[in-house]
């Protein structure tokens, strides 16, 4: 029996997953109390803001698949906001920029979370919004024991925060000091700011109206009101070292709400997959897919060399063209069906050689050349000098998997936020995103900066059902390596039949090898970081295949987590055991 760290978390009552355990822990308390998926996701979603502020926030973006029990494939959320009004290549062009700062704020879009959050819980849930928002805000007002990474990423910015980003100061360390790893940690203001919240929506008649006139509070009431004043005023120094103001105001978020879109699907083996569209990096698992039908991967293991280097140079020529052809399809015309398609797929199959590729390949379709000899320019370029400023710390994501008694389910990769890389708006308690750091300032591009304009975000929940008609639902954080493990995961339950825990715990491994999506948009040509449980023969394979590799510390890749229904109403979840914060809980 093969080992895993965990115990496959099974019933029928419902199963939730997430990133950490609190979280996990708040989510089955809903689902225990008559909530859906929904519910159990949207508190989730809130407590995370309070205990992985370093990762994720409530002026954040968020994306989800959710899938309700008696529809046949799931829907998308998104909540991914786009570029403000005044968010011009001309705007920053004339600051001396060549690159969208990756921190501060310049770097802020329409922040897209709360108004996803607000629109799941209105159309797929049941219990009112202050029985869902109570935890979040327990936590946030009355503490929880720091997590050790966050307590250091605040201790590291102490002095910048006191001298360049004052309201992030007294936030993050109140009295002047950081918290102590497992010290309570408090944010009273963004306690105040959700009872407030619900405070304004009191009046309001019904579970809908509530959630509504939530809604309203924060687009366009003192949410909103805040952002904008604070935004018209403040000048502060973000990752280029200089001073600057952002561009966000009152006005754009009250002109944009979340809403739904048809997802992406393609067939492999029997299973479907589906994926958020092309203003994700989503569609890259869809291609990788494609491009290995017929490799005879089925028939390779996934921890040896052979299996690891086929899937990494799926991977390359997938994300390149990534770089080349993705962006926010409502506002430019992508040629995403012929990318998913398998006549394209077949084009592309026999780059794939015995050795590790150092080139970036995107493929070349008709009339698209100019985007194709962009991307190719982009990836011979330097990177920006300036990386090692205090603010250029990028952060992750957490991702949430629930699923319950009815058979309704959900996949959520809330990110962005963070608190290292933008600062805290005064008297709302939280930071604003940084997603902005996604554009490119060349006009003429699908992922161009222009007002109304998504970014083409990392983030990337998935779903997929097997021959058997098992529903699925998974993700990661990992910023650009997202679709990287979630590929390893799928790989595992379609040719090996291994459960949800022994597909996680499996080693893992990522290449680099294609552009960075953030700030300074660095480029690692053929590299490989592999964890150590390969061993030492597979590593020398893949060495000798020229791969440029590293080593990784033992259980350090990878934030997995998963739940499936079965057809007869069987629950599985599961959850990564590294860096000892994601939980699977169930019953």
């Amino acid at each position: 029996m093969t080992f895993t760290t965990r115990p496959d978390i099974t019933g029928t009552f419902g199963v939730v997953t997430s990133t950490h355990w609190i979280a996990s822990a708040v989510g089955m308390r809903m689902l225990e109390q008559g909530g859906t998926a929904a519910d159990a996701a949207v508190a989730m979603g809130f407590v995370l803001h309070v205990v992985e502020p370093h990762l994720n926030g409530p002026l954040g973006d968020m994306p989800a698949l959710i899938w309700p029990a008696d529809q046949d494939r799931p829907s998308v959320i998104c909540g991914q906001g786009p570029a403000p009004a005044g968010a011009t290549i001309e705007h920053f062009r004339d600051q001396g920029l060549d690159l969208v700062p990756g921190s501060g704020l310049l770097a802020t879009v329409i922040p897209g979370a709360f108004d996803a959050w607000m629109l799941m819980l209105r159309d797929h849930g049941r219990l009112p919004l202050q029985q869902v928002l109570a935890p979040a805000i327990h936590y946030a007002r009355h503490g929880h024991p720091v997590l050790p990474r966050v307590a250091a990423t605040i201790a590291g910015l102490g002095d910048f925060f006191a001298e360049a980003w004052p309201s992030s100061h007294a936030t993050w360390l109140p009295g002047g000091q950081p918290p102590e790893p497992g010290a309570l940690m408090r944010n009273p203001v963004l306690a105040d700011c959700w009872d407030r919240i619900l405070a304004d929506s009191q009046g309001a008649r019904g579970r809908v109206a509530a959630i509504e006139q939530a809604r309203r509070s924060f687009r366009s009431g003192f949410v909103a009101d805040a952002i904008d004043t604070w935004m018209r005023n403040a000048e502060l120094p973000d990752t280029t070292g200089a001073r600057h103001r952002g561009v966000l105001r009152g006005a754009d978020l009250a002109g944009w709400q979340a809403g739904y879109e048809a997802p992406l699907v393609v067939d492999y083996d029997g299973w479907e997959v589906w994926k958020c569209g092309p203003w994700t990096q989503g569609p890259v698992l869809l291609q990788a897919l494609r491009l290995l039908e017929g490799s005879g991967i089925d028939r390779l293991r996934s921890g040896k060399a052979a299996h690891v280097h086929l899937v990494t140079e799926a991977m390359k020529l997938a994300y390149a063209d990534r770089e080349a052809y993705y962006g926010d399809p409502a506002q430019t015309d992508l040629p995403i069906d012929t990318l998913l398609s398998r006549a394209y797929a077949e084009t592309r199959k026999g780059l794939i050689g015995d050795r590790a590729s150092f080139d970036q390949r995107p493929g070349r379709i008709s009339g698209y050349d100019a985007w194709v000899d962009a991307a190719l320019a982009r990836s011979g370029a330097d990177p920006a000098p300036d990386a090692a400023h205090p603010a250029e710390r990028r952060g992750d994501t957490v991702h949430i998997d629930v699923i319950d008694q009815w058979g309704n389910a959900v996949s959520a990769t809330p990110s962005g936020g963070w608190l290292q890389s933008s600062p805290v708006v005064p008297g709302l308690g939280m930071p604003l995103n940084t997603r902005a750091q996604m554009f490119w300032l060349q006009p003429g591009l699908p992922n161009s900066l222009a007002p109304g304009r998504r970014p083409r975000t990392t983030l990337s929940p998935s779903m997929a059902r097997a021959p058997d008609g098992t529903r699925l639902a998974f993700g990661t954080p990992g910023g650009d390596q997202q679709d990287q493990w979630q590929l390893m995961l799928l790989m595992r339950l379609v040719h090996e039949g291994l459960s949800l825990q022994q597909a996680i715990d499996a080693p893992l491994y990522y290449t680099e090898h294609a552009q960075s999506s953030f700030h300074p948009r660095a480029i690692r040509p053929g590299h490989l970081l592999i964890e150590p449980a390969f061993g030492e023969a597979a590593i020398a394979d893949l060495r000798a295949r020229g791969h440029a590799l590293e080593v990784a510390e033992p259980w350090s890749i990878g934030r997995l987590t998963a739940a499936s229904r079965r057809p007869d109403g069987r629950l599985s979840a599961a959850a990564t055991p590294r860096l000892m914060q994601a939980y699977a809980i169930g019953r």
